[in-house]
């Protein structure tokens, strides 16, 4: 069921992170609490290794914390930038299936991070729709509503970067 469309006046995440499945953990730069005002997640020491696919200085990993960095947009994405998201959910699986506290983090927690967990989570076994509804019921309902990133899950990463180097 696709009927979400991405808007404006989407409520921001109530958590700073919430755990996907055991190890795994999708989470933003920002949140905020129920009857609070908008609030930084800092990441410290809590994960092993943190996968950002959005930055801003100050808001973490501790220094001897590994962190992977790979910029992507909340976009329709080039085949380089579906490269590297393919790239973090193999590495964040992997991780996840080490024993690793991993979290996959963006600006919200929404989109981009809801692109690489639900991948790492089709690697780890589920298939998409169950993916999507995992991180929908514990992240937030809101969710991957960028309906681009559900059409990649559903078409796959791989058909879908063959498919947008088509195109551009």
């Amino acid at each position: 069921m696709r009927t979400r469309r991405k808007e404006r006046g989407t409520p921001g995440p109530s958590e700073p992170w919430n755990e996907i499945a055991p190890g795994l953990w999708m989470g933003g730069h920002y949140f905020t609490p129920p009857g609070g005002d908008l609030e930084p997640a800092v990441v410290r020491d809590e994960f092993d290794l943190v996968v950002s696919l959005f930055t801003l200085p100050g808001h973490g990993p501790a220094p001897w914390v590994e962190h992977v960095v790979r910029e992507v947009p909340d976009a329709p994405l080039s085949p380089s930038r579906l490269e590297a998201v393919r790239e973090a959910a193999e590495l964040t699986a992997e991780a996840v299936r080490r024993g690793r506290r991993t979290l996959v983090r963006c600006h919200s927690g929404y989109n981009r991070s809801g692109l690489v967990v639900a991948q790492a989570l089709v690697g780890l076994g589920l298939d998409t729709g169950e993916a999507v509804r995992l991180i929908r019921e514990r992240r937030s309902p809101w969710a991957l509503n960028n309906p681009v990133f559900v059409d990649y899950l559903d078409t796959g990463l791989d058909v879908a970067i063959l498919l947008t180097g088509l195109t551009g």
